[in-house]
């Protein structure tokens, strides 16, 4: 599970595994000019870092500052969703599946100078299954049953079960010195920039590390700028206080960037989806009836439409188009007020019933947790609003499921496994879902995977685990002077070290 705000959740498949170095070499800007290796690239974002440790609870602003910027793992997660060895020069595979043996690159230096070794490797992946982590990857990992060194570029993992997913989910893992401290306001580790300065509620600059191991960054600082809202934000862009916004949130604002040559609007691919989650074991969510029913009253093309304008798609599940294992679901519960209401009938809900929803404070939650309200409206069912900041969904939704519904945005790629883990917050229970998900994890062939997670796709739509209302636009709008920056975005990252800047 992702959330914009909080933490990043996600499981996927194992992806072809291929070589390439960051960092940009070429000289030609986005307007064919020279590009300048000295320049400063301002970026613009509505997602300030919680702090800077992703097992600690820093959120999609530190992922998307820090992740393949300041740290690296052993594999790394493209804009185009592949995962290409990184910190890993190469690795074997034991015939049962069960042992990963990783050799690691030569020469890599920590930005404080110490050399990589594999103890910083075993570092890393205990600190995201320590008790007290609060890593996207824990979860995932919990399959490591042993991690061994048995010299300074060799980490041998052994596995307590067959695991597809497991290069994916490593490119997640940030590799840290072993011997780092405080990690919440400084950093260590080995990626093209390292950590310049924060100043919390309005930057974060990172610097062109001269010691790094790969192609240096084509630029040479990034500052990170922090809005506290779109206009703020669309505004610094106008008046050149920042180069590109990594993800535009006011659609009402791109004509004035449409329309003026000396910006471009990059609609990309997201994988971002906006859900209403139920509490599948509270009721009356409890009832499958009931949830089509929620399901079918709410008019989520207007949803969409009223939000984003032309911008996003419907989707009728979990997977967005992007995942290997997506299908078109959006007919299973698709908007019909005369269905909603026969369902709620047939469910003993006639009258309808009352549920507070609890809904995030930033946008565009509390939009739509008043639309919802007024489309439930319509068919008996009267819904209380209780908005709350992030770090109270965190602790009272994610953590203590104390719920009966909710709004949150789930970033995230191939994160429909999460639908098979019945302690997840959202408490969907259905064992065949459970079996198949733990199937598909063991398969032996992305096709046998792909297959099993089909199943587990359409089963989630016709139960309605959750209303999936609709999927994000991934728009970037940047100064027409930037090239190399990232469109899709995938999974909050925001990889900077490509970005040229002429002029």
């Amino acid at each position: 599970m992702s959330t914009k705000k909080n933490i990043s959740y996600a499981a996927a498949a194992a992806l072809a595994v291929t070589l390439t170095a960051c960092g940009g070499s070429g000289g030609s800007g986005a307007s064919g000019g020279t590009w300048d290796k000295d320049a400063v690239v301002n970026i613009g974002s509505l997602y300030e870092p919680q702090n800077l440790d992703n097992t600690a609870g820093g959120g999609q602003g530190v992922t998307e500052a820090l992740n393949g910027n300041v740290y690296e793992g052993l594999f790394r997660l493209t804009d185009d969703g592949k995962v290409d060895k990184l910190l890993a020069q190469d690795y074997e595979t034991s015939a049962d599946g069960l042992t990963y043996t990783f050799t690691l690159r030569d020469g890599v230096k920590f930005h404080s100078g110490k050399e990589l070794t594999s103890q910083d490797v075993k570092y890393s992946l205990e600190k995201v299954l320590a008790d007290d982590s609060q890593s996207a990857r824990k979860s995932n990992l919990e399959v490591v049953k042993d991690i061994a060194t048995p010299d300074a570029r060799t980490v041998k993992v052994t596995l307590s079960k067959k695991s597809i997913s497991f290069v994916y989910n490593l490119s997640y893992v940030w590799i840290i010195n072993s011997q780092a401290k405080n990690l919440k306001t400084t950093e260590d580790g080995t990626g093209p920039y390292t950590l310049n300065k924060w100043s919390r509620g309005s930057a974060l600059s990172l610097n062109r590390f001269a010691g790094y191991w790969g192609d240096a960054a084509a630029n040479k600082q990034v500052v990170f700028h922090y809005y506290k809202d779109a206009t703020a934000l669309n505004n610094a862009l106008l008046t050149n206080a920042v180069d590109v916004v990594t993800s535009e949130q006011s659609p009402d604002a791109l004509e004035q960037f449409k329309s003026n040559g000396s910006y471009k609007v990059n609609d990309g691919d997201s994988t971002t989806k906006l859900l209403l989650a139920f509490n599948d074991k509270a009721k009356p969510f409890t009832d499958v009836k009931v949830r089509r029913a929620v399901s079918a009253a709410i008019d989520d093309k207007k949803l969409l439409e009223s939000v984003w304008g032309g911008y996003g798609k419907e989707i009728g599940s979990m997977v967005p188009p992007t995942d290997p294992w997506y299908e078109d679901l959006t007919d299973v519960n698709a908007h019909d007020v005369t269905k909603a209401k026969k369902l709620l009938a047939e469910a003993g809900y006639a009258k309808g019933f009352s549920f507070t929803l609890d809904t995030p404070n930033y946008d565009p939650h509390p939009t739509a947790a008043t639309f919802i309200k007024s489309q439930l409206a319509k068919v008996g069912i009267t819904v209380k609003i209780n908005t709350i900041t992030p770090d109270e969904w965190y602790t009272k939704v994610y953590k203590n499921h104390d719920f009966t519904a909710t709004l949150q945005e789930h970033v995230n790629d191939r994160d429909l496994v999460w639908y098979g883990n019945p302690d997840f917050y959202w408490g969907y229970d259905n064992p065949q879902v459970t079996k198949w998900v733990e199937e598909a994890e063991a398969a032996s062939s992305t096709a046998a995977q792909t297959e099993l997670l089909k199943k587990v796709n359409r089963q989630t739509a016709e139960d309605a685990a959750s209303d999936w209302l609709y999927l994000y636009p991934q728009i970037v709008v940047a100064n027409d002077k930037l090239s190399g920056y990232p469109l899709n975005g995938l999974n909050s990252q925001f990889f900077a070290y490509d970005i040229k800047k002429t002029g």
